[in-house]
């Protein structure tokens, strides 16, 4: 169950020739790719990206009439390996996943592909997650680009420039015969727009002619003596293949190029930020006209000699906008105008961030201290109207200071508290955390390698657990070398189910099997790939008509040679939670031992029992609600439910008891009555201020008698007890 449906959008997906196409940018980049007779697609979800896998998901039905091949491949490698089948045969394919990880996973399949090269369109878009938006690491695609040869295309972040990429995506791909990665930034998956469509094509080359009709090609194998010449075919043939190809195909795009004697080199993925920061300085309309040349590079690898060699003709200085660090694009451009005896001023990283994504506040101060060194513009330009709040810079070039603003005395970071990520209110992972701390209470801290999904949150307040974590699904591969037997002190390991499937089964599981590793896994099992957006599974419960779906991870454990593997299916139940993880830890059976955490997760569950009461509510039915509440005349103050649990539905009010100063505890409304606040509160300081309500929509005539009859005897004895305390007032 994806956490979006797009069955009504991909309707759009049978727009034809001249019709106009309006919506957001993972879905222009699926119309694009039916129009261009893709043969099969692939790929692996993970933000920025992770809507396109949904949308073709939903979009099966059509993908199907054109004879189309769609998988949910089962990682980034096994994806990007499906591109094989263009090595041989004319037939376009498609693959997607998140960079960088995703590309790192996959980086052996991508590899090879490059080096062999391909005779069909092979396309990898990529959603590239660098920025403020990010969920990983801070790095770029650019890198593994150079070091592939793959041509790395970054297109303007408007609709009509994204389809155009996908389109020429392909063409360049098979000019070149070379791979091609397309670039999706953050902003660019998600924006909106239009652009005139053209007819669906069916594959001029379909699956069932390639298994009709096998073909093989010996030196496009990677095997010596062919990999020693696939090195010269990528410099000698494939690369100026695709040179000529953008050239001639104007993929890059100039504009203003000879407005002014200063200029701007920027990728295309950088153009919106880069023309809104010229607009705010009166150098560019609302529209994108600008009055400062610009050199747009679409496609950001490989540089074009030529072209850039035109853009500086006549210019004294140019500005390099690149994201990131290293700065490859700069580095690049540097070395072609000394090739080429250009005597020109080059800016870039010594007027902007070294790293960091470019937002308009920080290009809007770069570029003014670019334009105001060469008397573009004034030194007095009033900004206060621009309505943007420039970060305080202070530049120093060749020995000139440019000082953009002044550092503010009480900084954002001083004024607001930090608000790190955590568990949805009801998490079924919250519970296995709250076990974990009590059973640390018992028997002292243990190393916790950590993965990536949403139990990485137990690293942060109030549960403080997780040591290191190292990548998707190798959570049990991490505490490898967390295993000697002097210690009676056994590590733990946490992975998701997603991740288990993507490859923690081979690299963790399997792993610590065949050396006899003395560990703990806990796979935590909530039916979907949550971190992604709920995507389904191999264990998945729910039925999938084009998935196979339901196998078990305990069989998949136990088929790998795991004997100590317990299973539990409610992970709410706290006691039996820190019953099972207690006995996991201080056991002593050797080898490696697995708790497999069984819950729904709680934010899909909702989604699909939200809908289903609204309708209820709407038919007039009869609708029971579980709330928790708590007691504040019994409540302590002692929030050992709040330190343990870290449910957003707790929180704290004033004491109605005049005499204690403490703050009592509360529930919020939010509460989806999982329980887990109060078997906390139990297991820690036996807490009775818990208690549990039925609320009831639309009750039935008993339920409406049983209610008059307690509401009449409840205030019978609130009116007795007020009388009694009548007696002792003054």
């Amino acid at each position: 169950m994806a956490e979006r449906s797009f069955v009504g959008e991909v309707k759009k997906l049978r727009l034809g020739q001249g019709e106009v196409f309006s919506g957001e940018g993972i879905l222009a980049v699926t119309k694009a790719l039916l129009e261009s007779g893709v043969a099969y697609v692939a790929g692996y979800q993970g933000a920025p990206i992770s809507h396109l896998m949904d949308v073709l998901a939903d979009a099966q039905d059509i993908l199907s009439e054109y004879g189309i091949r769609f998988e949910n491949s089962a990682s980034e490698a096994t994806a990007a390996a499906t591109l094989a089948a263009s090595v041989n045969y004319p037939m376009r394919g498609a693959v997607t996943f998140k960079a960088t990880v995703g590309t790192n996973v996959a980086s052996d399949a991508l590899a090879n592909l490059a080096s062999g090269g391909v005779l069909g369109g092979a396309l990898i878009i990529v959603g590239e997650d660098y920025g403020e938006g990010s969920s990983i690491m801070q790095e770029r695609s650019h890198a593994f680009a150079m070091k592939s040869q793959l041509w790395l295309l970054d297109p303007r972040p408007n609709l009509p420039s994204i389809v155009q990429a996908v389109k020429m995506g392909f063409a360049l791909s098979e000019a070149s015969h070379t791979p091609v990665m397309l670039q999706m930034r953050i902003r660019a998956c998600h924006m909106h727009g239009r652009f005139v469509c053209e007819d669906n094509r069916a594959p001029a080359f379909m699956i069932k002619d390639a298994l009709e009709n096998p073909t093989r090609d010996l030196s496009r194998i990677v095997l010596p003596p062919a990999s020693f010449l696939h090195e010269k075919e990528k410099v000698q043939d494939r690369w100026p293949a695709a040179v000529r190809f953008i050239q001639q195909h104007g993929l890059n795009e100039f504009f203003a190029e000879d407005a002014q004697d200063v200029g701007l080199v920027l990728q295309g993925g950088c153009y919106n930020t880069v023309i809104r920061a010229l607009n705010l300085l009166g150098l560019a309309d609302v529209f994108g006209k600008s009055q400062i040349p610009l050199y747009v590079m679409n496609v950001a690898y490989p540089l074009i000699d030529e072209e850039l060699e035109r853009f500086c003709h006549g210019k004294q200085a140019i500005l390099v906008l690149e994201e990131g660090q290293p700065n490859f694009v700069e580095q690049n451009v540097a070395n072609i105008l000394c090739q080429h005896d250009i005597t020109i001023r080059l800016h870039g990283k010594d007027l902007l961030p070294m790293a960091g994504e470019y937002n308009t506040a920080t290009v809007l101060a770069g570029l003014r201290a670019f334009l105001e060194r060469y008397g573009k513009i004034a030194t007095e330009v009033p900004v206060a109207a621009c309505q943007v709040r420039i970060p305080a810079v202070n530049l120093s070039v060749d020995g000139e200071s440019y000082g953009i603003n002044a550092v503010l005395e009480d900084s954002l970071e001083n004024a607001v508290h930090t608000r790190p990520p955590g568990f949805c209110t009801g998490c079924p992972e919250r519970p296995i955390f709250t076990a974990m701390k009590l059973i640390e209470r018992e028997l002292g801290p243990h190393h916790v390698s950590a993965d990536i999904g949403c139990h990485l949150f137990a690293i942060l307040p109030p549960f403080n657990l997780g040591n290191t974590t190292m990548g998707y699904g190798l959570g049990t591969a991490s505490a490898a070398a967390l295993n000697t037997p002097v210690t009676h002190k056994r590590v733990i390991s946490v992975m998701g189910d997603g991740g288990f499937w993507h490859n923690g089964l081979t690299s963790g599981i399997a792993n610590s099997v065949f050396n006899r590793s003395d560990n703990l896994t806990i796979i935590v099992d909530n039916s979907y790939t949550s971190a992604t957006g709920g995507q389904d599974i191999l264990s998945s419960t729910a039925l999938n008509p084009i998935r196979s779906t339901g196998h078990e991870i305990e069989n998949a454990v136990k088929g790998v040679g795991v004997k100590w593997v317990r299973t539990i299916k409610r992970t709410y139940d706290l006691k039996t939670m820190t019953h099972t993880l207690r006995d996991a830890l201080t056991t002593g059976e050797k080898g490696p031992k697995v708790v497999i955490a069984q819950s729904e997760c709680m934010l899909n569950k909702q989604r699909r029992e939200k809908k289903k009461v609204k309708s209820a509510l709407a038919a007039g039915k009869r609708i029971v609600r579980e709330r928790f509440g708590i007691d504040p005349d019994t409540c302590t103050g002692d929030h050992s439910c709040i330190r343990l649990s870290g449910c957003p539905s707790l929180s704290i009010k004033p004491n109605p008891d005049p005499l204690r100063t403490d703050p009592v505890a509360t529930v919020l409304n939010s509460c989806v009555g999982c329980g887990l606040c109060g078997e906390v509160s139990h297991a820690a300081v036996l807490c009775p201020s818990f208690f549990k309500a039925r609320i009831i929509i639309n009750p039935n005539r008993w339920e409406r008698l049983i209610h008059r009859i307690r509401k009449g005897i409840i205030g019978y004895l609130q009116r007795r007890d007020a009388n009694r305390r009548k007696q002792y007032d003054f």
